[in-house]
Parts: structure tokens; C-alpha cells; sequence
């Protein structure tokens, strides 16, 4: 067989068996393949799980939060929900909005009770906030890149950047924390609260940064050369970025491999389940899960 032959033989065998083929079974339970939980939605989003392993995202152009329980049931949580984005719970079992309807982030009771937070920097409207990690004390770190809504009456970017912003945990103040990123939008911190990790997808990079004290980061490095509208790290420090996929980095910055999804674009993923061993993927219009061996976060 000519050498052309036997490369598109390996080509076409990488294609057929995917992602096990670049160094992901480490990761990867054995025999793992991406499952469609479920399908028929406009726009998926914010995938974050509370303490008992369900798992909440949005579809935010039909204006709900969603959520996929351990016994796998799929139900809607929260109708309307302010147009929400990214999600997150703190240690109180609160969940985190970034409500880009009115550029807000709200907190969410097992009750459904909203408390809207209408966060001002510099006494102007937010560009629109659009993931956020909660550190352990609950301050809030959150990316406010802009992206034009439908649903708006303006049109231009009312901050004068698309940056980083830190919210006390008393939630009185807000301050900028990073302001020479592109277009900053995934965001998640270490398990320890050591790092922060922001991906400017405008730029297609992602850095990491020390956290030096409550909204203080310091040391930005080029973690890799690659952006992403959602992220999630397991407990070994890995590090899962989306757009094609899933790409999934080690802790110290280099590639393991990509996860193929079946859809144009991924948008988030988080760790959900009783054991927090299932990677749960927000792609456009489905929802999917994976089985990994590593056990993940709940950042």
C-alpha cells in the first residue's frame, strides 16, 4: 500500500474510534462515549451542579434554567430567568446568575426567591455578565465581555472595556480586576482557590492567575494558546475548554486531546453526578454526559 494509502487508513481509524486516540484514556472511563441526555433547545449554557450532583444550565434565548437530576429526569427549574448565562453555586447551596436581560447577576433560593443584584461599575451599566466562579468565602468572579441581545434597548458597550470584575462576599462592592483582555468569557478557579483561570476567546487565549487575596490576582500567565466560551477543572488540576468540543489541558498547560461532540459548537461543561465523575456538556441545542475515572469540581 502506498504511503498516501496508509495515512488515510490511520486517518479514517482516528476518525471511527475518536478521542482515544490522543492520549484521553487516562481520563476517560473505559469504553466512554459521549450520550445525548437531551435535545430540542435553542441555546445551552451555564452547566453548574449543586451538592447532590444535579445539574443546572440555561437555554437562554427561551428564557429558563434547566435542570438534569441524579435520577436522570430533566425538568425546568426557573422560567423566566432573566435571560441567564453562566451559573454557579456557593457554599450556602445559592445559585449564581449572570441575568444579562437587565445585565444583572441574581441568586436563586431552593425556593425559587430571587434577590437581583443591578451591579454598576463606575456608575454605568455592565457590558453584560457572562460566566462567573464563586470562591469558597463567596466573592464572585465574573467575566462581563459584550455580545449584542435581542432583548436589549441599547446598542453600544456601556463599559469603555470587556473585563474582569470581583464581587465581595457581602456583596457591596464590586471592582475591576483585569482590564487588558479582548473579550474575556470563560472563567473557573482552582479547588484550593490558589488560581485563576480566564480564557479570552476574543484573542484565542487563556490565562492563569495566582490569587493573592479576596479580588486580588497577580502573576498572569499564558496557560494556552486557545480561547473558550465555557471552562471546568477536575480535581487534578486539568483544565476542559469548549468551542470544538471538548480540549481537555493538564494542569501545567499542555493538550491531552479533544472530546468530539456532535454538534457546531460547545458552549460549557461542568462535573455533575452523586460522585462528581460525569463531565456534562452544553452543545447548542442538546445536553451530553461522558463518564470520566477523574473525579471533577464544582467550579
Amino acid at each position: 500500500m502506498k504511503k498516501t494509502g496508509i495515512w488515510a487508513l490511520i486517518v479514517l481509524v482516528s476518525v471511527l474510534t475518536g478521542f482515544r486516540q490522543d492520549g484521553l484514556d487516562k481520563i476517560l472511563t473505559d469504553g466512554a462515549t459521549v450520550e445525548k441526555l437531551a435535545e430540542g433547545f435553542l441555546f445551552t449554557e451555564g452547566p453548574t451542579a449543586d451538592s447532590e450532583g444535579n445539574v443546572y444550565f440555561t437555554d437562554q434565548p427561551n428564557d429558563r434554567i434547566m435542570v438534569w437530576s441524579v435520577s436522570d429526569k430533566l425538568n425546568t427549574f426557573l422560567q423566566p430567568s432573566g435571560r441567564s448565562n453562566g451559573l454557579a453555586f456557593d457554599n450556602n447551596g445559592i445559585l449564581w446568575a449572570c441575568a444579562d436581560e437587565k445585565n444583572e447577576i441574581w441568586s436563586v433560593d431552593r425556593s425559587r426567591n430571587i434577590t437581583k443584584y443591578p451591579f454598576r461599575y463606575s456608575e454605568k451599566l455592565m457590558n453584560g455578565p457572562n460566566d462567573l466562579w464563586i470562591d469558597s468565602k463567596g466573592g464572585i468572579y465574573f467575566t462581563d465581555p459584550f455580545y449584542k441581545r435581542p432583548w436589549w434597548s441599547h446598542t453600544g458597550q456601556p463599559q469603555e472595556i470587556q473585563g474582569v470584575y470581583y464581587i465581595s462576599p457581602d456583596k457591596k462592592e464590586i471592582k475591576r480586576i483585569a482590564a487588558d483582555l479582548k473579550q474575556p468569557n470563560g472563567i473557573v478557579g482552582s479547588e484550593d482557590n490558589k488560581y485563576l483561570y480566564v480564557a479570552d476567546i476574543g484573542d484565542s487565549k487563556t490565562y492563569r492567575y495566582e490569587i493573592a487575596g479576596e479580588g486580588i490576582i497577580t502573576n498572569k500567565m499564558l496557560f494556552c494558546g486557545m480561547g473558550s466560551d465555557g471552562m471546568t477543572i477536575d480535581s487534578e488540576g486539568n483544565i476542559y475548554l469548549t468551542g470544538n468540543g471538548v480540549s481537555v489541558f493538564t494542569k501545567s498547560g499542555e493538550k491531552i486531546g479533544n472530546i468530539p461532540v456532535p454538534e457546531p459548537w460547545t458552549a460549557n461543561v461542568c462535573f455533575g453526578g452523586k460522585d462528581l465523575k460525569s463531565l456534562y456538556i452544553t452543545a447548542s441545542k442538546g445536553l451530553y454526559r461522558i463518564s470520566l475515572k477523574v473525579r471533577g469540581t464544582r467550579g
